[in-house]
């Protein structure tokens, strides 16, 4: 059975909500919001979802890059569930890219992010799981780290010319 959910867009106000942490990490609750993350993001082009975009603010972000359509580019790699993650930054070293974010389609924008980074979170199990990301897939962590603080991506854009429509952005 799959449960998927409507993707909360740019305005609804739980994209602005600091998301609350998750404490029975086994619980039935949070195994069932895991469950309709992973059966969303199943049916779009993205490459990480978190929980405030299926409306429930809680600290849940799923990883998954993969090559679509729309990031041809994207290395391949399991999903990864991260309960209540952090990072930082293993140098002050940050990259301009292009995001784009399924609470905001149409729109794709340079943004800054960090190149390198350490993340720790605790994984469906409840075990505690440390990891260096890099590249891409830091720059996914980021994007979704940052729903967890009730930021999208355009806050983080440095000029607004780097904003692009998809339609003009797919042209370069």
């Amino acid at each position: 059975m799959t449960n998927i959910s409507e993707i909360a867009q740019l305005g609804n106000p739980v994209l602005r909500l600091q998301a609350q942490v998750v404490t029975d990490m086994q619980g039935a609750e949070i195994q069932q919001i895991i469950e309709t993350m992973q059966d969303t993001l199943a049916t779009t082009q993205g490459v990480g979802i978190a929980a405030p975009q299926i409306s429930i603010s809680k600290r849940i972000i799923i990883i998954a890059s993969r090559p679509t359509p729309r990031y041809p580019s994207a290395p391949l790699m399991e999903p990864t569930v991260m309960i209540n993650p952090a990072f930082q930054a293993l140098s002050e070293l940050t990259e301009k890219d292009w995001e784009g974010c399924l609470s905001i389609p149409g729109i794709r924008a340079l943004v800054p992010r960090y190149k390198e980074i350490l993340v720790n979170y605790a994984n469906e199990q409840g075990g505690l799981v440390e990891a260096r990301l890099e590249g891409f897939v830091a720059r996914v962590f980021q994007h979704e780290f940052d729903h967890l603080e009730g930021k999208v991506y355009l806050d983080r854009v440095e000029d607004n010319r780097d904003i692009f429509a998809e339609s003009e952005y797919f042209k370069i």
